[in-house]
């Protein structure tokens, strides 16, 4: 048969994976009218719904299909079934661990991004998008008091971002001497850290944990002791790690001061802000958080101090060089890499393949605007005093510090308690308090006791669920005062 001969495929036919522009539309409106239905009735949904999965449900053993499935069905299997089974951080009474905001317009811009899938890895596949996401990290890095000139990669979250600064820092000041690095933290610090230093290959027991004061902050002279000791036994201090808002606590460490003893020792400084970096927005926060921008690297969360989408994070650097010279790499088929005023982010991180991921960051910044971002944290910020003020009045009630940010720890006393007794006790309180779900608070341990955690960030969290929430406490801590 000659190529003249070869019957043609009907148009409708040559592809049933793409979706034509009607069905396009309509995919997207029946999608809306679901998403438009659970977010106006978020206020009321449980916090935690985790209880409803069934491990034994029917379509857990579903075969792969062979056929497509009728999308309004799926929609319906999605929101009805799978969506709900969880917890519910997108809820205005989710305050336990560190809320993400869920931000619709970040959603929006995940979805352009996903749907016209621009490869930006490298300068010259999309230079308009990689150009767009470098501005929206310039904006970030400027917001978190970095030094003109400081720039960075997003991430999916700070464990990566972490990761990638601590690879980098190795490269720069350990060589080949990785058995003989060591890494200095408070006891405070997420578990991020020793996770990170095991993936890079460091060994476990040069990891220092230094001494924190009584509210929970690094000690700055314990950690110049660290250094000098560590020093005189033949090893190679090279990397600290604090933190501006832990997770057990919320407390920001001395920023300033570690800086400066770092800068005396030749140790690379990595600050830990996921969780509180964003809110040197907040005019009575910025001189806590103002030493973040000595540091020479800095992680932060955008999905939790931005109230974007959970995967969105990113490392700020006051110099990109000792990231290129730690992950740089390259193939014949690859494009000519940038090494002028242009980036390609592959050459700053592990991944090669990436989304492009600054859309969901730019986006939102566009369309809502920076002050209203610093409006919606100075409101949590005075929902946490509340919060805190009320719960100090409260007799039987232990605080062990005041919030730095808007994370606090609380636990009842009870007289006559031993300590493991009490210790449950306060797990039934906890129990207690989110049975109800319309809260849900989390716990923790401190210097080995158990102890409440409340931490005020969600987007939706305002003045009347923070009432509704102290009055929900306040009653199971008099059912436990007086069963």
């Amino acid at each position: 048969m000659v190529e003249n001969d070869i019957p043609e495929k009907p148009a409708q036919d040559l592809n049933d994976l793409d979706t034509g522009a009607d069905a396009l539309r309509h995919l997207l409106d029946r999608t809306g009218e679901r998403l438009a239905g659970f977010i106006s009735s978020l206020p009321d949904q449980p916090t935690d719904s985790s209880g409803l999965f069934d491990p034994k449900a029917e379509w857990l053993k579903a075969p792969l299909p062979n056929s497509p499935t009728d999308a309004e069905a799926i929609l319906t299997f999605l929101f009805d079934e799978v969506i709900p089974a969880a917890y519910n951080p997108a809820s205005p009474g989710y305050l336990a661990y560190v809320p993400g905001g869920g931000l619709f317009s970040a959603a929006l811009g995940e979805l352009i991004a996903g749907t016209v899938n621009r490869y930006t890895g490298c300068w010259a596949s999309a230079p308009a998008a990689v150009e767009l996401e470098t501005q929206a990290i310039r904006w970030l890095a400027e917001m978190m008091g970095m030094p003109e000139g400081s720039l960075g990669v997003l991430t999916s979250g700070a464990s990566m971002s972490t990761l990638i600064a601590l690879v980098a820092a190795r490269e720069k000041h350990l060589g080949e001497e990785l058995r003989r690095g060591v890494i200095y933290s408070s006891s405070e610090i997420h578990h991020s850290i020793p996770k990170a230093a095991r993936i890079a290959g460091l060994a476990e027991k040069n990891l220092r944990q230094v001494a924190v004061d009584e509210n929970f902050r690094m000690r700055p002279e314990k950690l110049q002791e660290a250094i000098r000791a560590d020093r005189e036994a033949g090893l190679l201090p090279f990397f600290v790690c604090s933190s501006a808002g832990t997770v057990n606590t919320g407390s920001i460490d001395p920023l300033a001061e570690i800086s400066r003893v770092a800068v005396e020792e030749g140790l690379w400084h990595h600050v830990d802000g996921a969780y509180g970096a964003a809110f040197r927005l907040v005019p009575e926060l910025a001189d806590a958080l103002g030493g973040m921008g000595l540091a020479d690297s800095l992680a932060v969360d955008p999905h939790k101090g931005l109230f974007l989408a959970y995967g969105t994070g990113a490392l700020l650097v006051r110099d990109m060089a000792p990231l290129r010279e730690a992950f740089q790499s390259t193939a014949s088929y690859m494009p000519d890499m940038q090494t002028g005023e242009h980036y390609d982010f592959c050459e700053f991180t592990p991944e090669l393949s990436r989304e492009w991921r600054g859309l969901r960051l730019w986006l939102p910044l566009k369309l809502h605007g920076i002050d209203a971002f610093k409006e919606s944290l100075a409101l949590k910020r005075q929902l946490t005093l509340r919060a805190w003020e009320h719960l100090s009045a409260i007799e039987d009630v232990e605080i062990p510090a005041a919030p730095d940010l808007t994370l606090f720890i609380f636990r009842q006393r009870f007289s006559g308690c031993e300590a493991p007794e009490e210790d449950a006790r306060n797990q039934a309180l906890l129990e207690k308090i989110n049975k109800r779900q319309r809260i849900m608070l989390t716990g923790t341990i401190v210097d080995g006791r158990f102890y409440l955690r409340m931490c005020i960030l969600h987007l939706r969290t305002d003045h009347s669920r923070l009432d509704e929430a102290l009055s929900i406490i306040s009653n199971a801590l008099k059912e436990l005062r007086e069963g």
